[in-house]
């Protein structure tokens, strides 16, 4: 069996359970969209939503792209693009049947002259803005524009939704939110505006505040196994994604010896090292240099000097039995008796563990597991089926 130098694992059995769990959490009338963009947060987007389809309701996505990507795919399930589209996309969303999010009037206007040209009816979901303060209608000036909107010919509205900037950390807040959005979507009901789905729960709120579920839920980190920052999820969801690596050499240094560029770190006694072939260039944050930690042999290691493009250095000093080259190492997951999070990973180099996971590169093969086998590899050469040489 082949021996890869740096992989992620990807269980979908572990995908699999923690969206039945979120489906069991949530009344059966709550439509589920599962959140794909950023190719899944890293985990691949054709090969999660594959293995998510009987589970789910939609699928969303951030760019016409990242839709085209599933579609071709052959992914059925309705697509959700929930960033807003440049003008010039607005054929190719159109002609693809997708569903698309409209956060102005101009907008609404473009896509439905384009549609009703071609004989269409587009389905678009219209941003609320409640309190993030990035697109969207403000609800005071909602109240008008949706109501002409709904009449537009050429479009169908599909949907109202919100989106919560601090779900993770101020429930409060977020009761406001939906508070304020509830209201809006009850005074267009009342002037006749017919609004089939209202949605607003990302994965803290689906989490922590039952009232947001409304008619859709939006997991997409909980899905993963995991939710933002310190939160402890309510559900047993588990980690979708470990990263591991191994061993390409393992030196003993004298002590007062400089490690790696800028000479940022000097050994303080004879050191064992060991060579990591992973670095910056694969995703792994240059702002671990120094500080952040690898599991070898089951125990947590140091990482010793800066991070370089290609390669990290640990200190094995004190790993018994003594490591040696083509052992396994754990990046992210469990190795034995020690763990290493997505949110330990993100607190060591100072950033969100959205970023750790969309910044790991693609030149890290990826290995699909399902029932403790690889059902599939992909790598920079593609995709490749029930591959047995990992």
């Amino acid at each position: 069996m082949q021996k890869l130098p740096t992989w992620l694992e990807i269980n979908l059995d572990t995908l699999i359970e923690n969206l039945r769990l979120i489906r069991g959490s949530v009344a059966r009338n709550v439509a589920i969209l599962m959140t794909v963009k950023a190719d899944a947060y890293g985990h691949g987007a054709v090969q999660v939503a594959q293995a998510a389809d009987e589970l789910v309701d939609w699928f969303g996505v951030a760019t016409l792209d990242e839709a085209l990507e599933l579609r071709r795919a052959e992914v059925q399930k309705r697509i959700l693009i929930l960033s807003p589209v440049l003008e010039k996309e607005i054929p190719r969303v159109v002609d693809n049947g997708f569903a698309t999010t409209v956060s102005s009037w101009e907008f609404a206007c473009s896509i439905a002259s384009y549609a009703a040209a071609k004989g269409n009816e587009t389905e678009v979901h219209v941003e609320i803005d409640t309190g993030m303060g990035r697109t969207g209608f403000l609800p005071a000036e909602a109240e008008n524009l949706i109501t002409k909107i709904s009449r537009l010919r050429g479009v169908s509205l599909g949907g109202l939704f919100t989106h919560y900037p601090v779900s993770d950390t101020d429930p409060d807040f977020t009761r406001q939110q939906t508070e304020r959005f509830l209201r809006l979507v009850e005074v267009l009901k009342s002037r006749g505006v017919d609004i089939p789905l209202i949605h607003s729960a990302n994965s803290a709120a689906v989490s922590t505040v039952p009232e947001t579920h409304m008619e859709m839920i939006r997991p997409g980190l909980l899905a993963y196994g995991h939710l933002p920052g310190d939160m402890k999820p309510l559900l047993p969801v588990q980690p979708v994604m470990s990263w591991k690596s191994r061993l390409v050499q393992v030196r003993r240094i004298p002590k007062g010896t400089s490690i790696s560029y800028g000479r940022s770190f000097t050994t303080s006694r004879d050191t064992v090292m060991g060579v990591v072939p992973v670095g910056y260039g694969h995703g792994y944050p240059f702002r671990l240099s120094n500080t952040g930690k690898m599991i070898v042999g089951g125990e947590r290691v140091p990482i010793i000097g800066r991070v370089t493009m290609d390669m990290t250095m640990v200190d094995l000093t004190d790993v018994t039995p003594a490591p040696q080259p083509g052992d396994e190492v754990v990046l992210m997951g469990r190795g034995r008796d020690a763990t290493i999070s997505v949110n330990d990973i993100a607190h060591w180099a100072g950033v969100i563990s959205y970023e750790i996971f969309c910044g790991i590169s693609k030149r890290v093969p990826r290995t699909y597991l399902r029932g403790g086998k690889i059902e599939a590899y992909k790598s920079l050469l593609g995709l490749i089926p029930n591959h047995v040489g990992v």
